[in-house]
This record gives C-alpha cells, structure tokens and sequence, in this order.
C-alpha cells in the first residue's frame, strides 16, 4: 500500500514515515503543497496524508485541485488548525478524515486502515488478477493457482506496482521511486534484485511467465500473446 505524506515539518513528517514503514507501508514524503501535487497526480497511491498550512500551495487549495485532476483516493487532514471553519473548508475541498495535531500515532494509524479500506472497497479493486496469478490486497493473501506463495511486505508492494500497471513497461527507476519511495540511485541493483525474488516465486515453477525484461527499458508484467 502506497501512501504520501505531504507535511512541511520534517520532524513529524518523519515520524510518520519511520512509523508508516516499520508496519509494511510504502510512504514518500512531500515537504510543500506544488511539490506533492505533482507527486499526487503522477503516481499511484492508496491514501493521501495532508497538512493544511503547506508553503508553496495550501492544504485546501492543493485538495481541490488535486480532486479536479485526480478523482477519489482517500485524503486524511492532519493538522493544528482545529477551528470549525477550516474543517468546514477541508471537508468541501474533498476531505475524508480529519485529525487534528498534537495527535496519537495509534489513532492515525486506525485511520489511515480504515481509509484505505474504504477506497479499496469502493474501488472495488482489493482483488489483482493476471492468468492464475491472485493478489487480494485487503489480506495480503498472494495464490498462482492453487498455491499460496510467501512474500516479503517488499515483494508484496513490487508484485502489487507491477499487477496494478500490467502491460506497462515499467522502467528500474519508476520502480525504484514507487514501490521503495525515494530517489533512485543509478548504482544500485535493488531493482533487478526483488525482480529476481519475485521471479522464484512466481514464475520460475509456472507457465506461462509473467515477468518479462524488456532490454535497456525496465520490466513488464503481462501474458505473452
């Protein structure tokens, strides 16, 4: 599950990072309104969390355009102005949650379950299907057939990017940036790495194979016509 957190303070945007990441969700963080707008809108994501005092482009201001261009993926409000008004504002931008700061980690955490729940649900996209190949996003449960396969939380949000854009080749640092969520770094072959754990698990005792390299592009997922 991929989420943004689009917060100015570096400290409890981290916080929320560390904390987000130790129970297997993929979070990249924002520190301005323009910056995680563009974030927003050029990739995937499962939920949004999002301060309202940003620099750059304000909390309202970047829901409503963000909602114009984007559509309905669930946007909690975290933030120190509790007034009234400015919750009446968030919530007719297009907020689903709001949470007020100084805040407990274990409530943001019941929200940001029970958000994403909800979107999954009314998406109605908790099930990934390619083949014989299942992913069920609401249990975590991944089968090829009639065997369920193990993954790692990393393996699981590889294999989900990649069955979330299947026929789309995918290059490393597109990957890199989605599925790990931070800047790639052109030395690394972390990429070609879990591409290889998934292809064991996956592929290797299968027919047909799914996970295809497409040489000096990146990786596909797909059947092969």
């Amino acid at each position: 599950m991929k989420i943004l957190i689009v917060e100015d303070d570096k400290k409890i945007a981290s916080f929320i990072n560390k904390g987000l990441k130790a129970e297997g969700y993929n979070s990249q963080v924002a520190h301005d309104g323009e910056k995680g707008l563009k974030i927003a809108i050029e990739y995937e994501f499962d939920l949004i969390i999002l301060d309202l005092m940003l620099p750059g482009l304000d909390g309202v201001s970047f829901l409503e355009k963000y909602r114009e261009k984007k559509g309905e993926l669930p946007v909690l409000i975290l933030t120190a102005r509790d007034e009234l008004e400015m919750k009446r504002k968030a919530f007719n931008a297009g907020a689903d949650d709001y949470l007020t700061k100084p805040f407990k980690y274990e409530e943001l955490l019941l929200r940001v379950r029970a958000l994403i729940k909800r979107g999954r649900k009314s998406q109605g996209t908790h099930l990934l299907k390619i083949e014989d190949l299942e992913l069920n996003l609401h249990t975590h449960v991944v089968k090829r057939g009639h065997k369920k396969i193990e993954l790692s939380s990393r393996e699981f949000s590889l294999l989900e990017y990649l069955m979330s854009n299947e026929g789309r080749v995918l290059s490393r640092a597109l990957i890199f940036d989605n599925v790990w969520g931070f800047d790639f770094d052109t030395d690394t072959n972390l990429v070609d790495v879990y591409i290889m754990y998934l292809r064991k698990k996956i592929d290797y005792d299968f027919e047909p194979k799914l996970i295809h390299t497409v040489r000096g592009m990146g990786y596909v997922l797909k059947v092969r016509s």
